[in-house]
């Protein structure tokens, strides 16, 4: 382990990403969200297959046997992609950002009802804190008083189904990690994204001018990139330390918004977004020290009998 080199490659993707979604944000009033996906989709295959031959790793990345399960698994993962990608188009960056962390609350109720996995009271107030946070985020969004547009209002609860969906497909990667590789589920994903991205060719498929073409071509890039650091940050460095990582999004998010879009965020919403990130660090330790405890207890059945 390289908890160092994680950290770093950890924090690379999760600004990659954040790049990703401000070019996704700049192209959104060009380009419908089904579109968009599939440029994100379609352009991060080169970059993974790249990345799979370079480790010599492509024969076996790209082998699977369980294709039924990495399609079930893209179907919540490309519907919750479009429906972020959408909700970037309605909503500041960082506001998105923020109900997007209410994923990994609701994987713990997921993880509960579908795994049966045993929830106790720590986590299940972890999620209790979190959603609070989520509320106060969407409050605005839904008050009459405030004279908000419409637009508003459903971008906010487009971002809340993005999330709900990031949950069930966060869950589904629970059930492939016992069968398949890091690198087999990211390269399925693309590929089935890929293709469930053209059901929504009907629906209004536009012919992006050129630099908005440019745009989502290198959204495409880095998505393949992001992902590539995000799988490589978890084979150098525990969960435990690379996960919370993940909130540092906020802190690009809102430069990026500030410098780039002219948003200026609310106290309100930068309360909410604290809570969500404090409940989900909070799911992240109890996570770390339930698996540690599940180490020594199969170490000391082990040793016992």
């Amino acid at each position: 382990m390289r908890p160092l080199r994680g950290i770093t490659y950890k924090l690379i993707a999760v600004l990659v990403f954040i790049a990703m979604a401000s070019l996704i944000k700049l192209a959104a009033e060009h380009v419908p969200p089904g579109e968009t996906v599939f440029f994100r989709s379609f352009f991060a295959i080169p970059v993974i297959l790249g990345w799979l031959w370079l480790r010599g790793d492509l024969k076996n990345g790209v082998k699977t046997s369980r294709p039924g399960s990495h399609f079930f698994r893209a179907l919540s993962g490309t519907a919750s992609m479009g429906l972020q990608f959408a909700a970037l188009g309605m909503l500041p960056l960082p506001e998105v950002t923020a109900i997007i962390y209410a994923a990994p609350l609701m994987v713990v109720v997921l993880a509960a009802l579908v795994l049966k996995e045993k929830v106790g009271p720590w986590r299940y107030s972890a999620v209790g804190l979190g959603l609070a946070g989520v509320l106060i985020i969407l409050a605005p969004r839904f008050s009459l008083e405030e004279g908000l547009s419409t637009a508003q209002s459903l971008g906010a609860a487009i971002a809340l189904a993005a999330a709900v969906f990031m949950a069930f497909a966060q869950i589904s990667i629970r059930r492939l990690t016992g069968f398949e590789p890091a690198s087999t589920i990211v390269f399925w994903f693309t590929i089935n994204a890929t293709l469930l991205s053209l059901l929504t060719l009907p629906f209004g498929w536009v012919m992006p001018p050129p630099d908005i073409f440019a745009l989502l071509v290198l959204a495409g890039f880095l998505g393949g990139i992001g992902q590539i650091l995000l799988t490589s940050s978890y084979r150098e460095a525990e969960a435990a330390v690379i996960a919370p990582l993940d909130y540092a999004s906020m802190i690009f998010a809102l430069g990026i918004g500030w410098f780039f879009f002219s948003e200026v965020p609310t106290l309100q919403m930068l309360c909410g977004a604290a809570l969500v990130m404090a409940a989900g660090v909070l799911i992240i330790w109890r996570e770390h020290r339930l698996g540690k405890d599940r180490s020594r207890a199969r170490k000391a059945s082990t040793q016992g009998g």
